[in-house]
């Protein structure tokens, strides 16, 4: 299947059509995001809870997060496939419910190819930055280390820059190009997911066509990600002059109160975020491998020259 070449302006369309996202079904789309948001949460919770329970050994802590981490792999393709079935039919103007982000674990709805592709492409990642690491990265695996035994030894505690090692020679070299090559694996991953969820692609087809589409589309990812960091910046910068006024004022009568107050907001930064991530995806991949809009109906009395 062909990928088609936007300009560098579709990175801003990307974004501004996925703050948008839900205007023909909002209880929908929304209510979807929402579910898998939450969900989001609870291998986190669960690895909290797990890792208090074993006394909180490093060890207990490193099974913990590695059977948290596979779940993940399993679970979460089989809901990003759901959420965007659910934006497209919303899109589309088919009836779609917040419950329908499921419907990829029922039998028979791809949800198989959604899982293949999810590990496929973790194991690109992982090959990907192994190989940038290796070559590249001498001593960071080490310094890497080492950080994290603090952390660890810290156990809460801020920990003081004096007491962090010396980072490796190269270091900036290698954050440069992981994070140029993060943008790229970013885009070759919503590409190919939305083919697997929405295109009917197979596996090893929908990782094709997002190599090719991100590829042929490096610029315009680019622009996407440097408007979502300045937007990002902008967000926080807005939520904590806005959350820390509603703190001051909550405390004003009890702490318990502001922190009651500024629960929502934050709640709603994180939903925001969840929304916009998923309607970049959508609309990556609409316009780089989904049908092309259709052209506007002319009215009876024109034909078009």
């Amino acid at each position: 299947m062909s990928t088609r070449t936007m300009g560098p302006g579709a990175g801003w369309s990307w974004l501004a059509r996925a703050v948008n996202l839900g205007r023909n079904n909002p209880r929908a789309v929304i209510g979807a995001i929402a579910i898998v948001a939450a969900l989001a949460l609870v291998p986190s919770l669960l690895q909290m809870g797990l890792q208090s329970a074993l006394s909180g050994s490093p060890q207990s802590a490193m099974v913990v997060g590695g059977l948290a981490t596979l779940a993940s792999l399993v679970v979460f393709p089989l809901l990003i496939g759901g959420v965007l079935r659910v934006i497209d039919a919303a899109e589309h103007g088919r009836p779609t419910a917040p419950g329908a982000v499921f419907e990829p674990f029922r039998a028979g709805r791809g949800g198989g190819r959604l899982v293949g592709f999810g590990l496929l492409m973790s194991a690109l990642y992982l090959l990907v930055f192994g190989v940038l690491v290796g070559t590249l990265g001498e001593g960071l695996p080490e310094w890497y280390a080492q950080v994290m035994q603090l952390q660890v030894e810290a156990a809460g505690r801020p920990i003081q820059p004096g007491d962090l090692p010396d980072p490796p020679p190269g270091l900036g070299k290698v954050l440069g190009l992981g994070l140029l090559l993060g943008m790229f694996l970013g885009g070759a991953y919503a590409i190919g997911f939305g083919q697997v969820a929405l295109g009917g692609r197979g596996v090893l087809g929908a990782v094709r066509d997002g190599l090719a589409g991100a590829l042929r589309n490096l610029l315009p990812i680019v622009v996407l990600a440097v408007l979502s960091v300045l937007a990002l910046f902008a967000l926080f910068l807005v939520l904590m002059l806005v959350g820390g006024l509603l703190m001051l004022v909550g405390s004003l009568v009890h702490p318990a109160l502001g922190m009651l107050l500024v629960a929502p907001l934050y709640l709603g930064m994180i939903l925001l975020m969840y929304v916009v991530m998923f309607g970049v995806m959508y609309h990556m991949w609409r316009d780089v491998c989904g049908a092309p809009p259709a052209p506007p109906t002319l009215p009876g009395n024109q034909v078009e020259l």
